[in-house]
């Protein structure tokens, strides 16, 4: 269980980041559980004066038993440690959470997030940046739970997360609802990415390892156990040895996964394909030629395949950076994946500014 879902056994505070001010800041989302018993469970993440200001606020929040979102200015020093350039302003969310009187609604509100996630789904949860405890959970299949005690409100917090649930991240944001706005947090949860390798080669083996300090789980999948091996993959999360086609069905495969086909067999990339095309993977990358490509696309057209299903297959898999090595190959598939992963066209960056700047 990770920092955002700990819950501690008794009366606690629970302070969220939710906005920073200044240069270059790190992404909200960080909790820290103060309990009453002194303990500490996970850090705000934006140095230890900030994380001493926090345990101090979390008696008062205690006391009151009323939330309250604090502002704290930061000198020089902790904004370095926040990851700023210089001094800012961060926005901390400190909620009071008492197990003997059931479940808070906060608490409610990340056991739905974490069952939704440990499913291999992403959900919202939607805060009220005031002093109401009341949230909303919207997940990626459109379930939506709970309630901001408006109807209105809720309506229009339920459109702004179902967009944000797929690709968006964490972030404080206001809507005018009725004339009025209302400053609302949107908290992102998601499994994470996750990259799945069927055919363990000389390409995949650079593949899980550049994967690996971008914070990408690596799952390699073979039918060769002298291939498919901890030598050969050391920094593998998951190596599973068997029918590929079979280990991929029983696969979470959802919106948080890359999934790289590099066997170069037709008896195992078949289906292969044909099993992941049947989930919500974000990408799904084939390793071969443009006329191979083809092939094994018309044949799974014609063993009645769906053609929006087909469109997603990227083949030849990569981005046009002139690969030829190996570890060429995997950078330009992971850049390729990571780029379709969160709905940018991989392009060169230059390129973009230059259309920035011709509009109007």
């Amino acid at each position: 269980m990770t920092d955002r879902f700990a819950l501690p056994g008794g009366r606690a505070t629970v302070a969220t980041l939710v906005a920073t001010h200044g240069t270059s800041p790190k992404a909200p989302g960080a909790k820290m559980w103060v309990g009453e018993d002194g303990r500490v469970l996970g850090s705000v993440t934006i140095g230890g004066c900030v994380d001493a200001r926090v345990i101090e606020e979390s008696g008062r929040i205690l006391a009151s038993g009323e939330p309250a979102l604090v502002e704290m200015a930061l000198g020089d020093e902790d904004a370095w440690a926040l990851g700023m350039t210089c001094g800012g302003t961060v926005e901390l969310l400190l909620e009071p959470v008492d197990p003997s009187r059931g479940d808070s609604p906060v608490v409610s509100a990340l056991r739905l997030a974490e069952a939704a996630v440990a499913a291999g789904r992403r959900a919202v949860i939607v805060s009220g940046l005031g002093a109401d405890t009341r949230r909303i959970v919207v997940d990626d299949l459109g379930a939506v739970h709970g309630t901001l005690g408006d109807h209105d409100v809720d309506d229009a917090a339920t459109r702004e997360a179902r967009e944000l649930v797929m690709r968006g991240s964490s972030a404080a944001r206001a809507l005018s609802v009725a004339g009025v706005e209302r400053r609302l947090y949107f908290e992102v949860y998601a499994p994470p990415v996750t990259l799945v390798v069927f055919g363990a080669t000389h390409v995949a083996m650079p593949l899980v390892e550049l994967a690996h300090p971008l914070g990408i789980r690596a799952v390699i999948v073979d039918g060769r156990e002298r291939f498919a091996t901890r030598d050969r993959f050391p920094l593998a999360d998951e190596i599973h040895v068997g029918i590929p086609s079979e280990i991929a069905t029983s696969l979470v495969l959802g919106p948080s996964t890359l999934v790289a086909i590099l066997a170069h067999d037709y008896k195992y990339d078949l289906p292969v394909l044909k099993a992941v095309l049947a989930t919500d993977a974000a990408y799904v990358g084939l390793l071969g030629s443009v006329r191979r490509g083809r092939a094994l696309l018309q044949y799974l057209a014609d063993e009645g395949v769906p053609a929006e299903q087909l469109s997603r297959v990227r083949v030849p898999v990569g981005l046009d950076i002139g690969a030829q090595s190996a570890a060429e190959i995997a950078l330009s598939v992971l850049a390729e994946a990571i780029a379709v992963q969160r709905g940018r066209p991989g392009g060169a960056m230059r390129d973009r500014t230059k259309r920035a700047e011709s509009l109007p």
